[in-house]
């Protein structure tokens, strides 16, 4: 009962015919021309990330340049916008230190120390001249005298 396979001789050239089409060097020139990538070549290929994680990446590379390329100037006052907030914030955190620290040392000096005599203007300089290192004990026994 075993069936003796026949080939058809047609369909083993075309077979052999397709191979060697597929093998030409101008399909062999494209192969190497695209070589993948060293990050797809480390993470997809030797690590074994899932291939979906790759689709995703790439549709978003595409998406990315795409919305680059139709909101530029959108895209460059954004980052102008961001630069210069970067730029002043250590400026304004500075300022605000400093307040801050004002307004402590005002209450330390009115809570410790005798200010009767003493208005509030002079307070406020105390208060400014102790946050930036001087001494305050030192310039309210002087102002009393």
């Amino acid at each position: 009962m075993n069936k003796k396979e026949t080939t058809n001789p047609k369909e083993l050239k075309n077979q052999n015919y397709e191979a060697k089409k597929m093998n030409t060097s101008s399909n062999l020139k494209k192969k190497k021309d695209k070589e993948l990538p060293w990050w797809v070549e480390l993470l997809f290929v030797q690590i074994g990330l899932p291939d979906k994680l790759l689709i995703k990446i790439l549709q978003a590379k595409k998406t990315s340049k795409e919305l680059i390329k139709n909101e530029k100037k959108s895209i460059i006052i954004f980052l102008f916008v961001i630069t210069t907030l970067a730029y002043f914030y250590p400026v304004i955190k500075h300022a605000k230190n400093k307040l801050d620290c004002e307004a402590i040392a005002k209450n330390y000096i009115i809570k410790n120390k005798n200010t009767i005599g003493i208005n509030n203007r002079e307070i406020k300089m105390l208060s400014t001249n102790f946050c930036y290192g001087g001494e305050e004990i030192y310039e309210i026994e002087n102002l009393k005298n």
